[in-house]
């Protein structure tokens, strides 16, 4: 069986909410495959939140640009904040976006790419590691058009114009008055960095999420101990919920908290006189789906300076 230690324990707390002998015995069955944990204590109903998705695991800036109707959102990591404050990191995150929204913008296509100036971005972004003395990674960008209508850009936790902790894209596809439809753009990119949607319809969701959230709903309504057809009908329904709440157009509008996002977006096209579809949708949040490497800071500078760093007592689980 796998050493259980204080910092899973910890770790596993800190995702998940549950308490610590919860996490240490979710642990300890599942041999302690960390995911495997999140889900048995799902299972029990333990766990507050499977909060891994949403932690800010890396550093950097998420970019956003918007040219006529086509809009570009790009991440570039860095190892530490301050770099993100950095000028220099961050004209380079506005370029980069720039040249998404006038390009391919792949991330080879962007690499390979001209920087203003001279070069190509691989060149500056090499450059700027050794000037700035921090590793820095192009990460992830995305591109969404329309044909007639509007690309809408929001920036959450801005740290510069256009740039900050998320950025979000919304493309509506629409011929009726382009003030209304950015107003309206606005709004659901809002909505969008507050509540997280998995897929634009329901229909759209992962399929390997789908099956993970069946069989925590099987193993939840199998424990209640009722029969076989009444299990099923609370898997379903378990499913059903799970869509509605993670897809972009069934969830309710966080501006009223009543209104499902689908129904504000007809609302808007019945006042404009002219059909509206949301199209597509992008949101990056800074970091997402990357760990953190935990580091102990003493150990790496007495090991700098070829001293053994003192021994500590290990850290007790919360």
């Amino acid at each position: 069986m796998a050493e259980i230690t204080a910092a899973s324990v910890k770790e596993l707390r800190e995702r998940t909410g549950a308490g610590m002998m919860d996490c240490k015995k979710a642990l300890n069955e599942t041999s302690g495959d960390m995911e495997a944990a999140i889900d048995w204590l799902r299972t029990k109903g333990l766990a507050a939140a499977a909060k891994k998705a949403g932690r800010t695991a890396a550093e950097g800036l998420v970019g956003v640009a918007v040219r006529g109707t086509r809009g570009a959102v790009v991440e570039v990591n860095s190892e530490t904040d301050f770099v993100a404050k950095n000028e220099t990191f961050q004209e380079f995150v506005r370029t980069v976006a720039e040249l998404a929204v006038t390009g391919i913008g792949t991330v080879e296509s962007l690499l390979s790419a001209d920087y203003p100036g001279g070069g190509s971005v691989q060149e500056k972004l090499t450059s700027n590691i050794a000037t700035i003395g921090e590793n820095q990674s192009l990460r992830r960008s995305a591109v969404l058009q329309v044909g007639d209508g509007v690309v809408v850009s929001y920036v959450h936790n801005a740290a510069a114009s256009n740039m900050g902790k998320i950025g979000v894209l919304v493309a509506l596809e629409s011929t009726g008055d382009k003030a209304g439809l950015e107003a309206l753009g606005k709004q659901l990119a809002m909505h969008i960095a507050a509540a997280n949607p998995r897929a634009l319809t329901g229909e759209e969701l992962d399929p390997s999420t789908i099956e993970r959230e069946r069989g925590i709903a099987m193993e939840k309504a199998n424990e209640s101990g009722k029969p076989a057809d009444i299990v099923t009908k609370m898997v379903d329904g378990a499913i059903a919920k799970f869509r509605k709440e993670n897809a972009l157009l069934s969830q309710l509008f966080v501006m009223d908290n009543k209104t499902k996002v689908e129904d504000v977006v007809k609302a808007h096209a019945k006042q404009a006189g002219a059909p509206v579809e949301l199209k597509a949708y992008v949101r990056f949040q800074l970091g997402e789906g990357i760990e953190k490497q935990q580091s102990d800071f003493a150990a790496e500078v007495a090991a700098a300076s070829g001293v053994k760093a003192p021994e500590r007592d290990p850290a007790p689980a919360e």
